[in-house]
């Protein structure tokens, strides 16, 4: 081929290789329901190991991704935000610990407290005494657990538009959606109007730091918080939200049972996998409350009289993005039954954690989405020339 169009293909091709992915359009865009099972799949191996070297690699893995593919949006600035609260929560952990003692035993004392006597009734219960460093050392690895499990949820936040979310929703979860939905973007928003006066309060010289800095930036933070509550609501009440069609009561009462009925068998199923005894009955209860419990939610979606505009498409790079989740935790689940020890290190005696190798590995795979999901566009609005 020939002439002006040969030349345009030549520096498409010259500009986006093969192996990059392609820059985010409306059109490409990942599902929001594909970052949560994404970040859903790493915390869920968070949640299965208290080792502090698979926890730091989980947080890591999630933060590379985060870097490499978020926007501008206000949302996706509350990924700080998000780690900052994890080592709060670790602190609020260690606290814990030195004044409302540990069951765990040691030997190797750092210090001790006053203790606090307290009446016979509350046998196994003290405040202060004596401090161990295996006691601090297991509130470590277990606060650890518990901030990691939130950097997890909150890459998904700093990911994903939550408004997009309510696209993958069944009907009859709508009006629940857009209340949760509400409530993860107030965080967002929340960070977002702070930033912004700290930098005007910045910019004209004044103090941004300090508790008079922080009332006379929290009035406006409030303020805007308000605004943006009203123009939700008005802008719902203009759309005709909470309207539902009328369907016959037998339909009605039929989603009721098949919900609640597939609850109930998700419940007893979950149950049976994890006792030792009730594996038998565990897969087809807990396959029969999905089909039931789904079942009902399609039912229930019929009241719903919204529309979908442009419905959220899962393409292979979706299925990829969620995949690679659920594949970090399938193999944390695999190895915690495999070798709990690499899982939990212990700390009576005080031993240093090791990194176990084929864990280690599978938490690399939470890395795909930083290569298969679409670049975010540049602020400059276009792609850099490669």
């Amino acid at each position: 081929m020939t002439g002006p169009t040969a030349g345009r293909a030549d520096t498409a091709t010259h500009r986006l290789p093969a192996w990059r992915a392609p820059a985010a359009t409306r059109s490409n865009a990942l599902p929001a329901g594909a970052w949560w099972l994404w970040a859903l799949g790493l915390a869920t191996a968070a949640s299965r190991t208290t080792n502090p070297l698979l926890l730091g690699l989980l947080v890591g893995v999630a933060g590379y991704v985060v870097a490499a593919r978020r926007t501008d949006a206000p949302w996706a600035r509350s990924y700080g935000m998000f780690i900052r609260i994890g080592l709060f929560v670790i602190a609020v952990r260690l606290l814990f610990s030195v004044f409302l003692g540990s069951p765990i035993p040691g030997t190797h004392t750092l210090f001790t407290l006053p203790e606090v006597p307290l009446p016979d009734w509350a046998k196994g219960v003290r405040i202060g005494g004596r401090v161990t460093a295996e006691q601090m050392l297991f509130a470590l690895y277990d606060g650890a657990k518990l901030a990691a499990l939130l950097i997890c949820v909150g890459a998904a936040n700093s990911l994903a538009n939550p408004a997009r979310l309510l696209k993958s929703l069944p009907g009859a979860l709508y009006e629940a959606g857009v209340a949760v939905v509400v409530a993860m973007t107030f965080a967002p928003n929340m960070v977002a109007d702070v930033l912004r006066l700290r930098t005007a309060r910045r910019l004209r010289g004044r103090p941004t730091g300090g508790v008079r800095a922080v009332l006379q930036i929290g009035l406006p933070v409030l303020e805007g918080a308000l605004e943006r509550s009203v123009a939700v609501a008005a802008s719902m009440d203009a759309r005709g939200y909470g309207r539902t069609a009328r369907v016959p009561a037998v339909v009605r009462h039929t989603t009721n049972a098949l919900t609640l009925g597939g609850l109930l068998g998700v419940c007893a199923g979950t149950y049976g996998l994890l006792a030792a005894e009730g594996a038998g009955y565990g897969v087809p209860l807990l396959v029969a409350g999905l089909l039931a419990a789904m079942a009902g939610l399609r039912l229930g979606g019929a009241r719903s009289v919204r529309t979908r505009y442009r419905p959220d498409r899962w393409g292979v790079r979706a299925w990829l993005v969620a995949g690679s989740g659920a594949a970090v935790a399938a193999a944390m689940i695999w190895a915690g039954n495999a070798d709990p020890a690499a899982l939990h290190p212990g700390v009576v005696p005080l031993t240093a954690p090791v990194l176990p190798l084929w864990p280690a590995a599978a938490v690399l795979l939470g890395l795909l989405p930083a290569v298969v999901a679409p670049v975010p566009p540049s602020p400059t609005g276009f792609e850099e020339q490669v």
